[in-house]
């Protein structure tokens, strides 16, 4: 792995996890949780758990273009020895079904996925599985959400607009550094915003504070008139087609045939972007329904808050679900544990 900039070093990331901790009340005392161990940023997830007391913490981590399993195993533990939690975390290779049937938390988390029909039917009666992210980006391929049901294992989103944990303040500042990284100034540059989703409000803001002048489709089809675009900026909610294919792509050429197409949120389909001539930002396509921008890349606040938030609504959810003992009757109290708290997000 690269040599991490300044903002990432050990001591300001775990300086960001207490106060994340405290921010967001959590407490995994006697926890056992089942998460990931990433590059980066995504490092700090199970030293998090620990230091919210869970007893045990199972971190899957696997190669990656980010690092190699060694890689992200010395960063966690150079992570985990500074707190003095090393002893409670434990990296794994493998998805084990021992593993998962001791978990009392399971992360939907990147290495873990997908949460499959094996992996569901292998977790604990009591065991609750916290969407890290809000419930409206749900994609189907990431848990088997039907399997969670008939197993009675409650799902929950995560809200991350509360107040504590507050990830979306963060959405504009990553707008403006995809567009950057595009080669785009922002101020004085005009925006064509295409989004469908709660992230309009501050991306747009974000943009506009910038000095940008944005626009959104709506405005368009009121018939604001607006010359061509510097940039396309696309943040529509994940689905099974691409937001952006090829009769989008001609009409882009044929109206904004200067326009840049960049990626935030919802697929592309880059093929017919390249046939019709448009340029696009990022050149190489994420992962299907994921952004085209990780949040770390403007550096690990907004990763701390949404992992400390995650793990709360599953703290919320596993404290409920223990108190129920009917599978049913659990499942529900659980989801509307952490729904009431604020903390949760009820899927649809």
């Amino acid at each position: 792995m690269d040599s991490p900039a300044p903002g990432f070093h050990p001591e300001r990331l775990l300086a960001l996890m207490r106060s994340a901790i405290e921010r967001c009340g959590l407490d995994l005392t006697d926890s056992v949780v089942l998460t990931e161990a990433a590059s980066g940023a995504y490092a700090i997830t199970p030293v998090l758990a620990a230091m919210a007391g869970a007893a045990r913490v199972f971190a899957l981590t696997r190669t990656s273009r980010y690092g190699t399993v060694d890689e992200i195993a010395r960063a966690t533990f150079e992570l985990a020895n500074r707190v003095g939690v090393a002893d409670r975390v434990e990296i794994v290779t493998e998805k084990r079904a021992d593993i998962i049937a001791r978990a009392d938390i399971v992360t939907n988390s990147g290495h873990l996925r997908p949460i499959d029909f094996a992996t569901v039917s292998s977790m604990k009666p009591t065991a609750v599985v916290p969407l890290m992210y809000e419930a409206w980006e749900f994609r189907p391929n990431d848990l088997d959400l039907a399997a969670c049901r008939e197993h009675w294992i409650p799902v929950v989103g995560t809200n991350e607009r509360h107040a504590a944990i507050d990830v979306f303040s963060f959405l504009g500042m990553m707008a403006i550094q995809l567009l950057f990284d595009a080669g785009i100034a922002v101020y004085q540059s005009r925006i064509l915003l295409c989004c469908n989703n709660p992230f309009q409000e501050f991306v747009s803001d974000g943009l506009r504070r910038a000095g940008a002048e944005v626009h959104t489709e709506e405005e368009l089809n009121d018939r604001v008139a607006m010359a061509d675009p510097d940039a396309i900026l696309i943040a529509l909610r994940p689905r099974a087609n691409p937001g952006i294919g090829s009769h989008e792509a001609e009409i882009i050429a044929r109206c904004y045939p200067r326009t840049m197409v960049a990626q935030f949120l919802g697929d592309i389909d880059r093929a017919s972007l390249v046939q019709h001539g448009v340029a696009f930002w990022p050149v190489d396509a994420p992962a299907p329904g994921h952004q085209g921008i990780l949040p770390s890349r403007i550096g690990p606040e907004p990763i701390v808050r949404l992992q400390a938030g995650g793990l709360k609504v599953g703290e919320i959810m596993a404290r409920a679900r223990k108190s129920q003992l009917d599978r049913q009757s659990g499942h529900d109290a659980a989801v509307a544990a952490a729904v009431d708290s604020g903390f949760g997000q009820k899927l649809s």
